[in-house]
């Protein structure tokens, strides 16, 4: 081995010149990496820049022979055929879609593929017990008969270690594992990392929020275009978000949000005593005699806490998409209307970005000029048969318009990073040319520069006269850009401030708390 090492911070891993091409694309340029043991190490760029797939050689996804370069793990190098061979040499991935059965109770899934057996029978009895034990190391106190699809996200993500852990990891690689978590989820997993650090178990972890980088890893790669620009000592070089952002976008941003000057007009949709239930618990009210309004022109921000039925409001006025409707009107430019189906709310004018764009928003098996097209297809047809030569067209003017990276509209969304995948979303709803665009979780998973432009894109819209809801987990975005902030907590709006009143000290108060705002 040529790199340097020293006894008390010796390299556990070194990937030597990595290039890993796809058909038209070169993802990854003579990539290296070197990653001493113990450390947490961080892997920061944009969107498409080639983190993920770097990890994904490294763990065998991508396969010995289909990259050129080389991996040291441990002073040998290495040749993973597969998943289960980097597996075996105790480094194991957690991907940001988790790899977890919904129907398997937790204990199926940490043992799923490697069963203790006894007499050639799964031995429940040792099962149960180790991973009650796995389980006390991440945290957690559910009984392992419970089945994951009864237990919150930040929890599964505990799951995903505690399985990482029954196969003696000694490099973790977690992909984007805070994306879909709230603050409080995200500060135990955090801890957790540090304390997997302390037990001596290396890790490197893939994110784009900054502020935890920042408050946990001993190191920083940054890659940018499928090249390694450059690795920062957080301590030693007194490493900060704006230091990262300069290396990742090859620029300083001067400003997170684009300048913007409202020009906001009247009133013209607005929600009054809307009440919803649950949809598998009748007695149980998702939203509460809700009431609130937007002007043309206007970014309208929805806060609150995970769970705090947020994503249910917006749902549930698109189309009845969520839930029992109860009571409730609508109105569009002071006239009633029903919005009893998806169908009726794109007629009436609204546009709806979920917040899981993989399972809801996009058919990963489409391409981006099907996707582009598929909730306006009346807009390119004729004769209900659909103009193949429009649909290349609109599909492409948007591709160039947003900046979405693809060769090509023909290439697959699901071979799109998460900001590309983002920006087709955006295009299928911009095409149906809403009125009103809610937007649920617009940049979860994605990084700071194609915030930057998202941002921009929601700007636009606004300047346009349309009206846009932005539900949001992170009180900056929403502070940085809403005109108007609506604060929801239990079902219940409990307040609404303005720009200029809000913080994120006031929205926290109305955000857990029953008393509604004067």
């Amino acid at each position: 081995m040529t790199s340097q090492t020293t006894h008390t911070d010796p390299v556990i891993l070194e990937m030597r010149s990595i290039t890993k091409e796809f058909p038209g694309v070169k993802a990854l340029s003579e990539v290296s990496l070197r990653v001493k043991a113990g450390e947490i190490h961080a892997i920061c760029g944009e969107n498409g820049a080639g983190k993920s797939t770097l990890m994904k050689v490294l763990s065998g996804v991508y396969p010995y022979g289909s990259y050129d370069g080389d991996i040291m793990y441990q002073n040998e190098v290495q040749q993973f055929r597969d998943i289960r061979a980097s597996e075996a040499a105790g480094i194991v991935i957690i991907h940001q879609e988790l790899a977890l059965i919904p129907e398997l109770s937790i204990m199926e899934n940490i043992f799923l593929g490697n069963e203790p057996t006894k007499r050639g029978m799964i031995n429940w009895a040792e099962a149960r017990l180790r991973s009650t034990e796995l389980l006390a190391r991440v945290g957690l106190s559910e009984n392992p008969d419970t089945p994951i699809k009864e237990i919150g996200v930040g929890k599964q993500q505990l799951v995903e270690i505690a399985k990482a852990l029954n196969k003696s990891v000694k490099i973790l690689i977690l992909d984007e594992p805070t994306a879909a978590l709230n603050e409080s989820d995200s500060q135990h997993l955090l801890d957790l990392m540090l304390g997997l650090k302390g037990k001596g178990i290396t890790s490197i972890i893939i994110s784009h929020k900054l502020n935890e980088i920042e408050q946990i890893a001993d190191s920083i790669t940054i890659i940018r275009d499928g090249k390694a620009i450059e690795t920062l000592d957080v301590k030693a070089d007194g490493v900060d978000e704006d230091r990262i952002i300069k290396g990742m976008v090859g620029r300083a941003l001067e400003s997170r949000f684009p300048d913007h000057t409202p020009k906001i007009g009247a009133v013209f949709f607005e929600v009054k005593n809307w009440n919803v239930a649950h949809p598998q618990i009748q007695d149980r009210m998702v939203c509460k005699n809700s009431n609130f309004f937007v002007r043309r022109g206007e970014i309208v921000g929805f806060a609150g806490l995970m769970g705090a039925g947020r994503t249910e409001l917006a749902r549930s006025i698109f189309g009845r998409s969520y839930g029992h409707f109860v009571s409730g009107q609508v109105y569009v430019d002071g006239k009633e209307v029903a919005l009893k189906s998806v169908h009726q709310a794109i007629d009436a004018g609204l546009g709806y970005v979920t917040e899981d764009r993989k399972s809801l928003g996009l058919n990963l098996l489409d391409d981006i000029k099907t996707t582009t097209v598929s909730a306006n297809l009346e807009k390119i047809s004729k004769r209900s048969v659909v103009d193949t030569n429009k649909e290349f067209e609109v599909a492409e003017q948007y591709r160039k318009s947003l900046r979405t990276k693809a060769p090509s509209v023909q290439e697959g969304v699901a071979k799109l990073s998460g900001g590309n995948q983002q920006k087709v979303v955006l295009a299928k709803w911009m095409f149906t040319d809403p009125e009103l665009l809610i937007l649920d979780e617009p940049t979860r998973g994605i990084d700071v520069g194609a915030k930057y432009e998202i941002y921009g894109i929601i700007q636009q819209l606004a300047n346009q006269g349309k009206g846009v809801i932005v539900i949001s987990s992170e009180l900056p975005e929403l502070l940085g850009l809403s005109d108007r902030i609506y604060t929801i907590f239990e079902g219940a709006i409990t307040g609404v401030l303005d720009k200029e009143e809000a913080s994120q000290e006031s929205l926290m108060k109305l955000m857990t708390s029953a008393r509604k705002a004067a």
